[in-house]
């Protein structure tokens, strides 16, 4: 749990210092919230990628596919081009390499064509998979982690995003402020 504590430390001083120099906004054009979200993105990554020998379970594996299938159709819809880009985010995420790409790309793909069918169903049923990862505070903490890696990979989070991974937060028994969000 020290190593937790100490990667939720982290966290909360790049959150802070976002806080200091940022406007506020959750516009694109100022530096000073999109650059420290990078820096918090950055920061979450690194902490994840320092986990990745603990995170090797289905339920981590399931919940974190879930959880980019809900950021990258947070808005309500995801263009074919959005689509690919998050499937190579995933592919290309040095934690998630724990896992065949087969079976990333097929739970990916499959909550993303839940939602294109049916947007409010296949959200219920996304937030169902992630909170499998409830049972394991690690792991809970690393889907968030993990979803927002994926949001933040064009360095600014939408409120749209945020607040799906508030959602996540939620049914994984998380406070959204762990997060910054």
């Amino acid at each position: 749990m020290a190593m937790w504590d100490r990667i939720k430390d982290q966290a909360k001083g790049l959150q802070q210092q976002a806080q200091g120099r940022g406007s506020g906004g959750h516009g694109r054009s100022g530096s000073g919230s999109g650059g420290s979200k990078a820096q918090l993105v950055s920061a979450l990554k690194s902490q994840l990628t320092s986990l990745k020998t603990e995170l090797k379970s289905g339920a981590y594996r399931d919940a974190s596919m879930a959880v980019c299938a809900l950021v990258a159709a947070a808005d309500g819809h995801v263009d074919p081009a959005e689509r690919q880009h998050v499937e190579s985010l995933i592919l290309n995420n040095d934690v998630l390499q724990n896992f065949p790409s087969e079976q990333l790309r097929l739970r990916f793909n499959k909550h993303v064509d839940q939602m294109a069918a049916n947007f409010q169903q296949g959200k219920a049923d996304a937030l169902q998979e992630i909170a499998k990862a409830a049972k394991k505070p690690t792991e809970a903490r690393a889907v968030v982690q993990t979803g927002f890696v994926v949001a933040g990979a064009d360095g600014y989070v939408a409120p749209a995003e945020e607040q799906v991974l508030r959602e996540a937060c939620g049914v994984l028994n998380l406070s959204p402020q762990e997060f910054g969000l």
